[in-house]
């Protein structure tokens, strides 16, 4: 009954204050709605709760010798909470975004205490040296350091002296991670299109919107072409048979949500012809039901709640990208609207299953990241 209350307290909230409209202002400079902040702060409640809880943890740990046993905040000193490191560096990434969108929120000294705790130079030196270890050229890649540099790019927006010195202390993992990724994407001969970590498709949006934050022209120039390469002739894509039972990424939707940020807006919308051809012109919302979770306990299954907030945005996204009068807008609208709804009203503290990583993404949800992140680009390059 508890969950049920803060569920539908938080989706009363958010459908009070609306939907936030992208605006070309920096953030520091919007005024946040009581509504909204109610809901952030609630959703910083649970990142505080996680960033520093160190057990349980789910190690992705290759093991060379007896030397390799240690406890987490050992391995990985900085992002050792919320059960594994891509949900800490996420729950981070939760914190700083509060922070630089709503710079005025009452938590904001107990959120610049705990990033202060894990933003230093020892443990940076230590993240570093865990990555650069023998064994580990495949950790977190793609989804974790993806969200690193996501991370990274909330930072170097903001013009707040203390995330820039927070920017400054994490630039030796995200030297090491970009260098890594560079010498990545040319070996791999296929995109991955789960609908879990190992989806190439959401990894590459964030990647691409870190690049262009930070004006890495090489690494953007090296991201699109691989995009356009592996997705540019892509056709019908089986929405169907969406979502698999532990989906938390639709590989469809997230694919299209990233291939409006390598096209222009008309190559975009015939892309989209081609790749779901079935898309709807009527404004309904049966062409795409919400995920169902049975059992919230179980951290699988409960990736469906996961499911209902990505979609959400990249329906958002994807909308964002056609022209207003395009008729597929209303459908996509309308079932963005749906499966936000659904995936708002299960973020809850309830279960750790969920709690150590849904706030994150309603997060990103909520605050449009994924659309100001990210611009159309302006050429009309097929």
């Amino acid at each position: 009954m508890h969950r049920l209350f803060i569920a539908a307290l938080t989706f009363g909230l958010l459908t009070a204050c609306g939907k936030p409209t992208p605006v070309d202002l920096p953030a520091q400079t919007l005024v946040t709605p009581p509504a909204m902040r109610a809901v952030n702060d609630r959703f910083a409640r649970l990142a505080l709760n996680c960033v520093h809880r160190e057990y349980p943890n789910k190690i992705s740990h290759v093991l060379t010798s007896d030397a390799d046993v240690a406890a987490p905040h050992l391995l990985t000193p900085a992002f050792y909470g919320c059960f594994d490191w891509h949900s800490a560096v996420h729950g981070h990434w939760l914190l700083t975004r509060i922070l630089k969108t709503d710079p005025s929120t009452p938590m904001r000294a107990e959120i610049e205490a705990a990033l202060s705790q894990s933003f230093t130079v020892a443990n940076m030196t230590g993240e570093l040296a865990y990555f650069q270890a023998d064994g580990r050229t495949g950790f977190e890649r793609p989804y974790g350091i993806a969200w690193f540099l996501q991370l990274i790019a909330e930072l170097d927006e903001s013009h707040d002296p203390v995330l820039q010195a927070w920017r400054e202390t994490l630039r030796p993992l995200e030297d090491e991670i970009v260098a890594r990724i560079t010498d990545w994407l040319p070996n791999l001969s296929y995109p991955v299109r789960l609908g879990t970590h190992n989806q190439t498709a959401f990894a590459f949006g964030l990647m691409l919107d870190y690049a262009r934050t930070v004006e890495n022209v090489a690494f953007e120039t090296l991201l699109v072409s691989r995009i356009r390469e592996f997705h540019l002739t892509d056709v019908n894509c089986p929405l169907a048979y969406e979502p698999s039972g532990e989906d938390f990424l639709s590989p469809c939707l997230m694919e299209a949500d990233l291939m409006r940020r390598v096209l222009s807006r008309d190559a975009f919308s015939g892309w989209l012809i081609r790749f779901l051809p079935t898309l709807p012109t009527d404004g309904s919302t049966d062409w795409l039901t919400p995920g169902i979770v049975r059992d919230a306990s179980d951290g699988k299954l409960v990736h469906l709640d996961g499911v209902n907030l990505s979609r959400a945005w990249a329906l958002e996204g994807i909308a964002a990208a056609l022209n207003p009068d395009d008729p597929r807008r209303t459908a996509l609208l309308a079932s963005a609207r749906l499966h936000r709804g659904t995936g708002l009203a299960a973020v809850s503290e309830e279960h750790y299953s969920g709690s150590h990583w849904l706030a994150s993404f309603a997060t990103y949800l909520t605050t449009q990241r994924g659309i100001t992140g990210a611009g159309q680009p302006e050429d009309s390059t097929p």
